[in-house]
């Protein structure tokens, strides 16, 4: 779908926002700070965004709704519930590795929002979550797991979403690969055997 000049001009003020969310922090970011950042003037942010709120909203908004987007097209046609579940991490480490200024923010500033916009996005992540958690359900099927589904999702979503804080998606370590071993990791533990079940790109 081709963008209009309006959608991608507000992306760029999404992606440099995002950036200097990240770098300063959202309540200590002004307005002004903003418009030095983007080059544009204070009028023509006023243009795309009511204020910082209305930005931040927009940012956590777009990536909610980008990586869901993308995890169910990653998940289209496939029924191995441990393929799935592989292709689920796979995404959703290449996907923040394009965005880790977004993926700082997200963790960072979830309680800076309020009132509808807050709702908004505990609405989608709690879909993100559920899928998450569907997923785990239906790899531990028909047998079970010995842990509850909603605190392996959350255990499983606090190794990815810190990577941030330590991993270069340039270096060493591809997202593809990192996505591998967060795979084997996750579905078979450090000391488990080194023949994972699924570990395309690792």
């Amino acid at each position: 779908m081709v963008m209009s000049t309006f959608d991608t001009r507000l992306e760029r003020l999404q992606t440099i926002a995002a950036r200097v969310f990240a770098e300063k922090g959202y309540h200590p970011t002004t307005m002004r700070d903003l418009a030095r950042e983007t080059g544009m003037s204070l009028a023509g942010m006023y243009h795309y965004v009511s204020g910082k709120d209305e930005l931040l909203h927009s940012i956590q908004r777009r990536c909610f709704t980008e990586v869901l987007q993308g995890a169910e097209a990653a998940l289209a046609e496939v029924s191995d519930p441990s393929e799935r579940l592989e292709r689920f991490i796979r995404h959703h480490i290449t996907f923040f590795a394009r965005h880790m200024s977004e993926m700082k923010v997200l963790s960072h500033e979830a309680e800076s929002l309020s009132g509808d916009r807050l709702a908004t996005i505990n609405a989608l992540k709690r879909r993100y979550v559920a899928m998450l958690s569907r997923l785990i359900g239906d790899v531990c099927d028909p047998d079970g797991c010995e842990v509850d589904e909603n605190v392996a999702s959350y255990a499983l979503f606090g190794m990815m979403n810190w990577i941030y804080t330590w991993y270069d998606p340039a270096g060493a370590v591809s997202p593809q690969a990192l996505a591998g071993q967060f795979t084997r990791l996750f579905l078979n533990g450090l000391t488990a055997s080194t023949a994972a079940p699924v570990t395309p790109g690792g």
